[in-house]
């Protein structure tokens, strides 16, 4: 939900359709990030993906993930902080794979 300065009601900005994973779907969202684009990435923890919207956006994309669980590079398993470096690299943290893992976006 993104609320804006002395708003009454929230705004969906992403998801908001039940718990899926179809691309307006989210399954326990852990962790968001919003760069400097105002493009909300968010760790969508048990489909195992990144998600990516734009504002307006019915549905998000998949940035990274999105190959079912398991800890193969282009694989995560429960996915929970994001973070951008100076160069817009994505890290990830793959909770359950012990790891951070780092993704080239192209924007």
């Amino acid at each position: 939900m993104k609320w804006r300065k002395d708003a009454q009601e929230g705004i969906v900005v992403a998801g908001g359709n039940g718990c899926g994973d179809n691309l307006n779907q989210l399954n326990h969202p852990q962790g968001i990030i919003v760069d400097h684009e105002g493009q909300i990435y968010v760790a969508d923890c048990q489909n195992y993906r990144i998600m990516r919207w734009c504002e307006g956006d019915e549905e998000g994309e998949i940035i990274v993930g999105g190959n079912g669980l398991g800890d193969e590079p282009n694989q995560l398993s429960c996915p929970f902080g994001l973070s951008f470096d100076g160069e817009g690299n994505l890290y990830v943290g793959d909770h359950e794979n012990n790891r951070i893992q780092r993704f080239d976006l192209i924007i």
